[in-house]
């Protein structure tokens, strides 16, 4: 279901995009220089999780907005503490007399964490883009929880807050399409509202319509109970998990968050700024060293690791910034 790619080279500014396949509906955790990430999948993008502001982790936000500017759009961001005031100043830099000749309705909602609480304000296009508080909500852990995914976060410490993310599958529903082809039945369209029906526990007896595409036309078919097709042509597998790890000092506390956040990952997406040699200054700047990430993702039990975030100091040498990820990662 998901598809998940590191916007830039390690070395670039971080970000992680993730698009869920057969869907119009994608996620980005961090945005620094998203200029590699075409329009389209911009324009896919729902939710948007950013660890902190830093402007690498950040910058991105003006060329998100450019390019979602005159669409019938709803975006939701999610940052640490102060990113409301972060998004309003950005948005306040520019000047918005003329948006009264825009007709599309873009929305924006903001959440940031405040210790056990998110604080929400909404962004509308069609008001200027002045910021409209919203009721304050309990945070238990997860930011977003739907009928495919949810998304969890912690606060971690960077000298400033610094949040890290799990994205987890809710199920993975495959298609059995040698039951399909016993069935009578055509692969097509109608299988991701299968998906989407059985995601979101509908009852067995609910009403499947079968249907396909014939020049360009919607062609109806048989309308089968969705228990019988749940049974003879579904099979449904432990959905997959992603971690997202940026910067962050080793310490205690953040080392038992990481792992407890990344734990059992399909695959970890973790900072490696420095190599082990400069443990010191990865210390002194807050960030992680590749060993450090290759513990943590080895004590996390994760399936799969992808470092990223290099320091500049290293260019032309990242093979030993992945080789020392991957050496205490498997030793």
């Amino acid at each position: 279901m998901f598809q998940a790619h590191l916007v830039n080279e390690p070395f670039e500014d971080p970000g992680l995009y993730v698009e869920l396949l057969h869907r119009k509906d994608a996620l980005l955790f961090d945005m620094g220089d998203i200029r590699n990430l075409p329009n389209r999948n911009i324009l896919k993008i729902r939710h948007v999780f950013v660890s902190h502001t830093h402007m690498d982790h950040f910058v991105g936000f003006d060329h998100l907005l450019r390019v979602v500017l005159g669409r019938d759009k709803e975006l939701d961001l999610y940052g640490p503490p102060g990113f409301i005031r972060n998004v309003e100043n950005r948005i306040a830099s520019y000047t918005w007399n003329l948006v009264e000749n825009y007709t599309n309705s873009l929305v924006i909602t903001v959440t940031e964490l405040d210790r056990s609480q998110t604080v929400s304000a909404r962004f509308a296009l069609q008001n200027s883009f002045r910021p409209e508080m919203l009721p304050r909500g309990d945070f238990t852990g997860k930011l977003v929880e739907g009928s495919h995914y949810s998304v969890s976060c912690v606060i971690l410490d960077h000298k400033i807050p610094s949040l890290a993310f799990s994205l987890q599958e809710r199920q993975r529903v495959n298609i059995r399409k040698n039951a399909l082809e016993r069935m009578g039945l055509p692969v097509g369209p109608w299988l991701t509202q299968l998906k989407d029906a059985i995601l979101k526990g509908e009852p067995d007896d609910s009403p499947v319509q079968v249907w396909w595409r014939e020049g360009g036309m919607r062609v109806p078919g048989k309308i089968l109970p969705l228990g019988l097709l749940k049974r003879k042509a579904v099979s449904i597998a432990e959905g997959c998990k992603i971690a997202y790890i940026a910067d962050s000092v080793f310490s205690p506390e953040n080392a038992e968050k990481i792992v407890g956040i990344a734990s059992a990952a399909d695959h970890l997406f973790i900072e490696a700024c420095f190599l082990g040699e400069d443990s010191i200054r990865a210390r002194d700047k807050y960030h992680l060293t590749a060993r450090q990430a290759g513990e943590l993702a080895r004590r996390a039990g994760v399936k799969r690791v992808t470092p990223f975030h290099f320091s500049p100091k290293y260019q032309g040498r990242g093979e030993l910034l992945i080789r020392e990820v991957m050496e205490a990662f498997n030793s």
